[in-house]
């Protein structure tokens, strides 16, 4: 299945290799994590089946389509500040930072999945089509998870556009087999930054704590990462996914303050806790990395977990602001200035009480005796 990707061989796999977190154990060789397991933050007592996964837990999904605006009409308005984000959905964010446009997790599937068929599947379309996007300056990838990294949308978005691809060490194997020229694709180890040739933009990868695959038999095989989009003017912090780590202070030390904070919220689960940050933590993590306008991720797209769809932006507009958290809620396609200070307002209460019931899709079913013998576990 070509969804999955391939394998790093040759200079790829050899400078993977010579990475400080690739490591040779008696299972096998791969990425880890610098901390493995966050003391407290993990619970294995009720960690949920593949059962439980795809047809427990009520009011997974939205009853209706969430409110969005398609936000090309305020692309095309210069910034008042210099940096703007637009949160597309999940993990895709259009950043705009001193007159350049980057890209996060560009994911236009219809499901996180290496099917099309079976799999979670997304609430609603992207506000704008693949070919609605304006010129990019580059496009970054954390990890290579399905919500994070979907074939379709990269097949496209090659075609559309002649734009340099950023992502962790080994991803580009998988690119490079999906038609993404070599030259326009850099890995880069935690640490490690692109510049580009032609602009004062700098992208960094750092640290984070969660793990990669696209199958069974590739767990680790690539490197997942946090990313820091800068500017002379700006800095800008994108999570991908990640646990709680002591790590992000490190992140603080090299490149905070930040202007913007994209931290992932969904998908969690007590049994995730040391690769996953939720809500709660993902305001730890933000204490980590010295605060700034915080813009939630990794939410209100596809349900990956047994959580509620909205539980995460209910939380946090609970929670944040007792920790003073200046909390960026926009719709999907509503395009935001950090700098600005929005108010956080309860947006998706507008969408009709979700229909009850155990299935994240209930009119397509999901056997797990049907999905692909691939599917990684959790998804993402």
């Amino acid at each position: 299945m070509k969804s999955l990707g391939k394998r790093a061989t040759g200079l790829r796999l050899e400078r993977m290799r010579a990475s400080p977190r690739w490591r040779v154990t008696d299972t096998g060789e791969g990425f880890h994590n610098v901390h493995p397991i966050e003391p407290g933050l993990r619970d294995r007592t009720e960690r949920p089946s593949l059962s439980d996964f795809l047809c427990g837990g009520d009011r997974r999904t939205p009853g209706s389509p969430l409110p969005s605006v398609n936000p090309v009409d305020a692309w095309l308005r210069p910034t008042d500040t210099g940096l703007r984000a637009t949160w597309l959905g999940h993990s895709t964010v259009m950043i705009e930072i001193d007159g350049l446009r980057v890209l996060t997790d560009p994911v236009w599937g219809k499901r996180a999945s290496p099917s099309q068929l079976a799999g979670p599947k997304r609430f609603q379309p992207v506000p704008l089509a693949l070919k609605g996007l304006p010129r990019l300056d580059a496009v970054v990838i954390s990890h290579d998870h399905y919500d994070h990294l979907d074939i379709g949308t990269i097949t496209e978005l090659v075609k559309l556009q002649d734009v340099p691809f950023i992502t962790s060490l080994g991803v580009g194997a998988h690119l490079q087999a999906w038609g993404v020229p070599a030259e326009r694709i850099v890995e880069l180890d935690w640490w490690e930054h692109w510049q580009h040739p032609a602009a004062e933009l700098r992208i960094h990868a750092t640290p984070s704590q969660h793990f990669s695959g696209r199958s069974l038999n590739d767990r680790n095989a690539t490197l997942w990462s946090s990313l820091v989009i800068e500017s002379p003017k700006h800095r800008v912090f994108f999570s991908g996914d990640t646990g709680l780590t002591s790590e992000y202070a490190a992140i603080r030390e090299r490149f905070g303050p930040f202007d913007l904070v994209m931290l992932e919220v969904g998908a969690f689960h007590p049994s995730w806790g040391d690769i996953h940050l939720g809500p709660e933590n993902a305001l730890k993590a933000l204490e980590h990395l010295g605060g700034g306008a915080f813009l939630p991720v990794h939410w209100g797209t596809f349900s990956l977990a047994l959580h509620d769809w909205d539980q995460p932006a209910e939380m946090l507009l609970t929670l944040g602001p007792r920790q003073g958290a200046q909390l960026l809620m926009p719709r999907l396609g509503e395009a935001v200035e950090p700098a600005h200070g929005e108010r956080a307002t309860p947006w998706w209460r507008q969408a009709n009480e979700p229909t009850q019931g155990k299935r994240a899709t209930p009119a397509e079913p999901e056997d797990p005796a049907k999905l692909p013998a691939a599917m990684p576990w959790p998804l993402d």
